[in-house]
């Protein structure tokens, strides 16, 4: 493939859009196609792939699992559509697995190549591209607690992430845990949170301090 047909295909791509010519020599210099046959993986949940995906033609499906092997979609990937920045940035596996539904070309950008296109890891903007990348992975759990999930898991799940561990390697969590709070967040009612937040509690799972702080003793599974 010849640099003239690379930057032709990097102009057709909106997160290059705005590159002068200075700045997309190199990336076209970089990037590779490929192509990806109907149901095969371009990038993997729990694994590092270490190159960004830009969707030239075909379309992917973007779905997360869980241990039982149930799956929910979280978004269809169109051309123009890029994949696998989040594991780039911060350096943590994908969250989810990304499917092609028809023969898919992509446009592939390495790791090294990628980060020289970020702001300075020193500067604010990259903190603010790192918290923002959180905050994504922070989303997509919630979705897929909502759909893959009872009121007793995602009930203990937002009760974890809440929790801090002390050095003793207590989980603590020290705001007041207000149940009204919690069923918002978990998309239930207070009365259903409530029974659950009884049960973990005459368990002996979690323990509320009279200082409003609650220790989690234990795993938060939902019993048998």
């Amino acid at each position: 493939m010849s640099m003239l047909s690379n930057l032709d295909l990097l102009r057709r791509v909106p997160l290059f859009s705005m590159l002068n010519a200075a700045q997309a020599e190199p990336i076209a210099e970089a990037i590779v196609k490929r192509r990806f046959k109907r149901g095969e993986i371009i990038v993997e949940q729990g694994k590092k792939a270490n190159a960004l995906f830009i969707i030239l033609t075909g379309r992917a499906r973007v779905m997360t699992s869980d241990r039982r092997g149930r799956e929910v979609i979280l978004a269809s990937m169109q051309p123009g559509d890029h994949i696998g920045e989040m594991s780039l940035i911060d350096d943590e596996p994908h969250s989810a697995t990304v499917r092609a539904e028809v023969q898919t070309d992509v446009l592939m950008l390495g790791r090294a190549e990628f980060a020289r296109c970020l702001p300075d890891s020193s500067s604010m903007a990259y903190a603010l591209v790192r918290g923002l990348v959180q905050r994504l992975r922070h989303a997509d759990r919630k979705i897929e607690s909502l759909a893959l999930m009872d009121v007793y898991g995602r009930v203990a799940r937002a009760l974890l992430e809440s929790a801090r561990s002390e050095p003793d390697g207590t989980l603590l969590i020290r705001d007041k845990v207000s149940r009204q709070d919690i069923a918002k967040m978990v998309g239930a009612s207070r009365e259903m949170v409530s029974r659950v937040m009884k049960d973990l509690e005459e368990r002996g799972l979690t323990e509320l301090q009279p200082n409003g702080t609650m220790v989690i003793r234990e795993r938060l599974d939902p019993p048998e």
